[in-house]
C-alpha cells in the first residue's frame, strides 16, 4: 500500500545527517531518497508518484531518475514510463548480510534456538522510524498467516524490537523519534505513550519488553548492542495464552540467547 505523502515527508525529519552538506552530497541524499521510495507493493513508481513521495520537484526528481537508470539503480518499464529498482540495489543487500560479522555469529545461534524451543527468532535494526528485519527464523508451533522475511521493515513505535531499540537509544534520537509518533499517530498516541513508557521501564528493570501488535501473537525483545552498532533481538510465538504466560516462557530464552550471541562476539573480535 502507498504511504501517504505527508507520512513519508515527515521521515525526512528523523534523518542522520551533519551540518555543512554540500550541493553534491545532497543531490546524493535525494537520490537515495528516490530509492527508498520503493517498497513492497509498490514494483512501479513514476515521476509524479516519486515526487509526491519524496517532497521533490518533478524536474529534480526526473534529473535524478535519469541518473540513477544511467549507474543501473533503477530500470524504465518501457511501457509505462515507470521506473523500476534494478537487480543491482538487490546486490547491496547480499553485500551487507554476508559481509556482517554480527549476523554471521548470530544467525546459526538464533537458528538453534528457533529448532530446540519451536518458536520464531528475529533480529532487526533501526532505520528511521521503522525496524528492518535483518535475520527471521520461523519454527513457531502453531502456524501463522504472516510471513516475516530479511529485508521486512516493521513499526517501530508497535513492536517489541522497536520499543527495544526505543530503551537503548541515545536520549535525543529518542526524543525525536517520540516527537515524530506524537505527530504521526495524534489519535492513538496517549495510549500509545504509555505502552511505549512501559516497554522501556520493562527493559530498564528486565532488559526485554514484550508487545502484541498481531492477532495471537506474542513477541518479547532485548536491546543487542556491539562496539557501537545497535541492534533488537526478539523471540516470539503464535498462540492464545496469555501475555504473561508467554513472557514468563520466552523472556530466559531470550535472554540466554542475547548472552551467547554477546559472548561469541567479543571471542571473535580482534584485540
Amino acid at each position: 500500500m502507498k504511504a501517504p505523502a505527508s507520512q513519508d515527508l515527515s521521515r525526512h525529519a528523523l534523518r542522520e545527517t551533519k551540518p555543512g552538506v554540500s550541493p553534491a552530497n545532497r543531490s546524493l541524499e535525494r537520490g537515495i531518497e528516490l530509492l527508498r521510495s520503493f517498497r513492497p507493493g509498490s514494483e512501479l513508481l513514476g515521476n509524479a508518484e516519486l515526487a509526491e513521495r519524496t517532497g521533490l520537484s518533478r524536474s529534480t526528481v526526473s534529473r535524478l531518475t535519469q541518473t540513477l537508470v544511467g549507474s543501473g539503480m533503477l530500470q524504465v518499464d518501457q511501457r509505462s514510463r515507470a521506473f523500476r529498482l534494478a537487480p543491482a540495489v538487490l546486490s547491496f543487500g547480499h553485500a551487507m548480510r554476508t559481509g556482517s560479522s554480527v549476523l554471521a555469529t548470530a544467525a546459526p545461534r538464533m537458528r538453534r534456538a528457533a529448532e530446540e524451543k519451536k518458536i520464531n527468532v528475529g533480529l532487526a535494526a533501526p532505520d528511521r522510524d521503522e525496524m528492518v528485519y535483518l535475520e527471521s527464523i520461523r519454527y513457531s508451533r502453531r502456524p501463522s498467516l504472516r510471513s516475516v522475511v530479511s529485508g521486512q521493515r516493521v513499526p517501530m513505535e508497535l513492536t517489541s524490537l522497536g520499543r527495544a531499540y526505543l530503551a537503548s537509544a541515545p536520549a535525543a534520537r529518542r526524543e525525536a523519534l517520540l516527537a515524530h509518533f506524537r505527530r504521526s499517530r495524534p489519535t492513538a498516541w496517549r495510549g500509545l505513550d504509555r505502552e511505549i513508557a512501559s516497554s522501556i521501564a520493562s527493559v530498564v528493570t528486565h532488559d526485554y519488553c514484550a508487545a502484541s501488535w498481531q492477532p495471537e501473537v506474542v513477541a518479547v525483545a532485548t536491546p543487542l548492542q556491539f562496539q557501537g552498532l545497535q541492534y533488537a533481538l526478539n523471540v516470539s510465538v503464535s498462540t492464545s495464552e496469555s501475555m504473561a504466560e508467554v513472557v514468563a516462557e520466552l523472556a530466559p530464552t531470550l535472554l540466554a540467547l542475547k548472552n551467547t550471541i554477546l559472548q561469541a562476539l567479543e571471542r571473535a573480535a580482534p584485540d
